[in-house]
């Protein structure tokens, strides 16, 4: 199977390279910028066509959450218009599709975890850049996977995870949200279900139960705050640095972007059409402070 990936830096992107060495029978492309530029979607196909993939996997955006509030035009051509180029490329190409979206898109109202069927309503500039790409990634490739997921860290790239390392490491305390709720996801547990749907569909081919909204997200879940603190336990194990963490609320936090202050995703769809379950939080978290417990964390990278 060839793969083609939109982007290499992002924390799915390099989890996605991790997982595809050595495996028998994938061959994989990440693009670069400079010949993929989802602000150029006329860089698209191009980029994509001379690799003749079987699959095209999205998981580039523009994840600036809080700066999207003063730049909605370039979340959206990026979110939405890049989005859509790349599924028509692939659409073009005879190629199924795996974009990745958001929790951003519901607001976070619901008491109970959200299911794809449940009607989005982002309360956020980057929120509703997300919720239109997967509406035109839709319109532009019937044979789309579209992935919500949340609360995504991994042992590189800007995550939750590496700041509360790093913070923890520069601070004697840390105060972190307690009034909002998710499912912390590792990111290279997305890389190895989609290397898993990947082998699915070759296996199957397409089925049109595949298409369309399924959660791709941690199976449990906590505050950020209960998040922080699972880290820094994980940490002091590991004879690493460790500070207590105050909880706080939202409004002791003001940001530029309204976060859902629950942001669980349901992931039954994730089980029952492609036979794919995540691991417990708390094995992919000794996986990731296994790596970088005893190494520096440095600065926030940007995510993308």
């Amino acid at each position: 199977m060839r793969i083609f990936v939109v982007g290499s830096d992002g924390q799915i992107a390099r989890s996605l390279q991790e997982a595809a060495l050595g495996v028998d029978g994938v061959v994989t492309k990440f693009s670069k910028r400079q010949e993929l530029d989802l602000t150029r979607p006329e860089t698209v196909l191009p980029a994509i066509s001379t690799f003749k993939p079987d699959l095209v996997i999205n998981p580039a955006a523009y994840t600036a959450v809080d700066r999207a509030e003063a730049e909605p035009e370039l979340a959206l051509s990026i979110n939405r218009d890049g989005a859509a180029a790349v599924a028509e490329a692939a659409a073009t190409l005879g190629a199924p599709i795996i974009h990745f979206s958001t929790d951003y898109v519901f607001d976070g109202r619901k008491s109970e975890p959200y299911v794809e069927s449940d009607p989005p309503s982002p309360q956020c500039v980057y929120g509703r850049s997300k919720l239109e790409g997967e509406r035109a990634v839709a319109a532009a490739a019937p044979r789309n996977i579209i992935f919500r997921t949340a609360w995504v860290y991994a042992p590189f790239g800007g995550n939750f995870l590496r700041t509360m390392l790093r913070l923890a490491a520069e601070r004697d305390r840390l105060r972190v949200v307690n009034d909002q709720v998710g499912c912390p996801t590792y990111a290279p547990d997305m890389a190895a279900a989609c290397l898993a749907i990947g082998r699915r569909l070759a296996e199957t081919g397409w089925r049109d139960t595949y298409a369309g909204v399924t959660h791709l997200a941690g199976p449990d879940a906590m505050s950020w705050c209960g998040f922080a603190r699972a880290i820094m336990a994980g940490s002091a194990a590991r004879g690493g640095r460790s500070v207590p963490v105050e909880a706080i609320t939202t409004a002791d936090y003001p940001t530029p972007a309204r976060r859902p202050a629950n942001s669980r995703l349901a992931t039954e769809r994730l089980n029952s059409v492609f036979g794919v379950r995540l691991p417990p939080f708390e094995e992919s978290l000794n996986r990731c402070l296994d790596q970088l417990v005893g190494t520096r964390v440095g600065p926030m990278e940007r995510s993308q």
